[in-house]
């Protein structure tokens, strides 16, 4: 098959189809910086309202796009990936160029499943799928509780100081599980660490690049190199260590991602790149911001933290109701394949469509007071925030063990653990990124 990073194009300049709701300006959605005191929900709220399917003009590449913000709305889109495609353009509201960033980092990211299409997306969630079998998870579970309480334990001389959980804690436990799952050996692991830090902190500078807010520094251009040299470093182990799994298979996600075919073949290497690159990548953003989002959410609404406190077989729920309410992947983009509507709105074969899972998750059409945190609400695991249809996350459930074993634990150690107030959200409008959370244990 044709590489993805050799197709991916920019979205149809538009619209090309007169708007048919009341305009809203949308043009904060471009701006990394509104981002970084959390998502805007009044925005997402009039949007829902006034324009559900509403036109962006994008000020850097000039296409523009389609922002889709009611549930049912985000629902069709996710349920129709013949219409609307993952494979034409990726996921994101830009597609990189390549001579922005670093090459390999760049082409891998567009080539892999997430950004793949039927037949060849199908084919490798298939084999992925039978990885995470309850068998499996049962045993991962028993491994996640045990590096909780010995974080816990880390944490336990601090608590009734001022510390950063995501440091201490939430950067530290999806990293763990993940390094589980792949089966990384333990002298490897704390490569990990520091490929996340460099990671995490690109990604902010390429939407800084992006939006031309960047400006060179002697710090930068260090920090630039020692990236390239962890970035080089990163792609080797990975290639390596799958190639090795390929000799010698064992029962871990690394062997079942070196063994994936498609169209009867072994991944080349470029594919492996876009596979290690996501599973390292997506393995661990997502559940370390919700860990430190749900700490919010609890100290904002203390009379559900009671609830959890009194009531511990809530938690299965609650981790549910934490994920709806932090919706950590802001957005995800398809393009149309043909001319086609979302809520009577024309799009236009090529536009780009970005759905918001936040606005969605937020919508009253589908829950009840959507902005108030309800540890027992009825329908919290209709969240769509690991997508929907196809292309829903396949480890949406080691994301769940980990929220449900944390909190347990963290409530049953220490009751009014709280936020203090003190957060730092990275200037990114693709991921919430909490980079800093300060928490109180307490006793």
């Amino acid at each position: 098959m044709q590489l993805i990073s050799q197709t991916a194009v920019e979205g149809r300049p538009g619209p090309n189809f007169a708007a048919r709701n009341k305009q809203v300006d949308a043009t904060a959605l471009t701006d990394i910086k509104v981002f970084t005191k959390g998502q805007p929900y009044a925005l997402y709220r009039d949007l829902r309202e006034h324009a559900p399917v509403a036109w962006v003009d994008e000020p850097i590449s000039g296409a523009g796009f389609w922002v889709v913000t009611r549930y049912a709305d985000v629902m069709k889109v996710n349920s129709d990936p013949q219409t609307f495609s993952s494979q034409r353009g990726g996921i994101l509201m830009g597609t990189p160029k390549p001579e922005q960033g670093h090459p390999l980092l760049t082409r891998a990211s567009l080539d892999a499943m997430i950004n793949m299409d039927a037949p060849w997306h199908l084919e490798l969630r298939r084999e992925h799928m039978a990885f995470f079998t309850p068998k499996y998870l049962d045993k991962l579970k028993g491994r996640i509780a045990q590096e909780v309480t010995s974080l816990l334990d880390a944490m336990a001389p601090h608590a009734g100081e001022e510390i950063d959980m995501v440091e201490h804690f939430s950067a530290r436990l999806p990293l763990y599980t993940l390094c589980e799952l792949l089966g990384v050996p333990e002298p490897d692991r704390p490569k990990f660490l520091e490929w996340m830090h460099y990671l995490e902190r690109a990604q902010d500078l390429a939407m800084q690049q992006r939006v031309g807010t960047l400006q060179l520094s002697p710090d930068l251009l260090t920090f630039i190199g020692a990236f390239n040299s962890n970035v080089e470093e990163m792609f080797a182990y990975g290639r390596d260590i799958l190639k090795k799994r390929r000799a010698e298979p064992r029962e871990d996600l690394l062997t079942a991602i070196a063994n994936a075919k498609l169209d009867g073949e072994l991944l080349a290497d470029e594919y492996l790149d876009g596979s290690w690159l996501l599973i390292v990548f997506a393995g661990n953003d997502t559940t370390r911001n919700t860990l430190s989002g749900a700490m919010r959410l609890l100290t904002e609404f203390p009379d559900q933290r009671a609830k959890l406190v009194a009531q511990p077989e809530l938690m299965a729920n609650a981790a549910n109701e934490f994920i709806r309410m932090v919706s950590p992947v802001i957005y995800m983009r398809r393009t149309a394949t043909r001319d086609t509507e979302i809520a009577g709105q024309d799009i236009a074969e090529g536009e780009k469509v970005l759905m918001y899972y936040g606005a969605a998750n937020r919508d009253p059409a589908m829950f009840d007071n959507p902005d108030a945190l309800n540890v027992e609400r009825a329908n919290a695991d209709k969240h769509i925030a690991f997508g929907y249809g196809p292309h829903v996350c396949l480890g949406k459930r080691v994301a769940q063990i980990q929220l449900e074993e944390a909190y347990r634990q963290i409530l049953a150690r220490h009751p009014n653990a709280t936020w203090t107030g003190d957060i730092d959200i990275a200037p990114n409008n693709f991921v919430h990124a909490i980079s800093r959370l300060g928490v109180r244990l307490g006793g």
